[in-house]
């Protein structure tokens, strides 16, 4: 089959390497897939174009139930839709944007949810029984070499750090800067700790997908001179797990999450992950078992300092969060999985 595959695939979202995978998983069993940005459409019929060539398209595949499925909708072609997180979370907030979900559901051959909260979540919010959504977890896929060239040193000092001592105990939070991702919400917390521990730092790292947060940002580091927070540029992916490597901890502060693809690449790479209590994060995060849930800044500092000197929580968090990933987030088994449910679009 051909099939066309539509996503967000601005660089490094969690939707882009998602696809990326995903894709690999379809053509390992022979098909062509064509990945496509959605950003470059912008109307219904910019995609039913593509429908008119040569070679037609036998089907469609799509993240996310608003960004991409309102593209789909009346489409001829049949199409499989995958939860984004973001549209569970926080796109069925607007009343219009969940009819049209609910609409791209009705036509759909099939939706894949990442977690069983996210399957609950939509049955309960729309009419039609989700029998046809299926619910597995994504895979990590990760590979820990150290990308060639990398130098911890030179990454510290790009992102400001001048101070490389080798007591040093980086906190890392990977994310876009954008509003549901919230990067400044440990940064007043974070700041007042260093103050008290300069061995400790927190470094942002990841695209400036919104200017408004973007500029929020800049301006907080200029007029109250935080201490101990740093923004880094982002970096590829092979850069980014040898950061992780680095790194004491993976953070997560956003306010809603989908499943996110920094946690679970910490976990797989042997990194404590230190998470905001939402319901996304709550899914994959066990409270002491495979990470750490924290509702409130100063609960993150807590909980940060007691990592610092129980070794034995560190080492259990790790290994648990290891074993987890390969259980519960197995690349074959998520590559079966889309093989046969690719064939329903036949």
């Amino acid at each position: 089959m051909k099939l066309l595959f539509l996503a967000c695939l601005s660089p490094p979202t969690g939707n882009c390497t998602t696809a990326q995978r995903i894709r690999g998983h379809v053509q390992s069993a022979g098909h062509t897939c064509v990945l496509r940005d959605i950003a470059d459409f912008q109307c219904p019929g910019d995609v039913a174009s593509l429908f008119n060539q040569e070679t037609p398209f036998d089907g469609v595949l799509a993240i996310h139930l608003y960004k991409c499925g309102r593209f789909l909708l009346g489409s001829q072609v049949p199409y499989g839709i995958i939860f984004g997180g973001t549209d569970i979370n926080e796109d069925v907030k607007d009343i219009n944007k969940r009819a049209v979900m609910e609409e791209v559901l009705e036509e759909a051959r099939f939706a894949v949810a990442f977690s069983a909260k996210m399957k609950k979540d939509a049955k309960l919010l729309w009419v039609r029984p989700l029998g046809f959504c299926h619910c597995f977890s994504p895979a990590t896929g990760i590979e820990t070499t150290v990308a060639p060239g990398f130098h911890w040193s030179d990454f510290l000092r790009s992102a400001g750090v001048r101070d490389a001592a080798e007591d040093l105990n980086v906190f890392l939070l990977v994310c876009g800067l954008r509003r549901v991702k919230d990067p400044l919400y440990l940064v007043e917390a974070f700041s007042e700790w260093h103050r008290k521990e300069p061995s400790v730092v927190l470094i942002i790292i990841g695209p400036k997908r919104n200017m408004w947060m973007a500029g929020l940002t800049l301006l907080s580091w200029h007029f109250h001179r935080v201490m101990g927070v740093f923004l880094a540029q982002e970096r590829s992916r092979e850069d980014l797990h040898a950061i992780l490597q680095h790194s004491f901890a993976l953070v997560n502060s956003s306010v809603s999450e989908g499943m996110s693809a920094a946690i679970l690449e910490a976990m797989d790479l042997g990194v404590p992950v230190m998470v905001r209590n939402v319901p996304g994060n709550a899914a994959i995060v066990h409270h002491e078992e495979t990470g750490l849930l924290y509702s409130s800044p100063q609960e993150f500092v807590d909980l940060s300092k007691r990592l610092l000197r129980d070794r034995c929580l560190l080492e259990r968090l790790v290994r648990n969060g290891k074993q987890y990933t390969e259980e519960c987030h197995s690349i074959s088994k998520e590559r079966r999985a889309y093989q046969k449910l690719v064939e329903l679009l036949h």
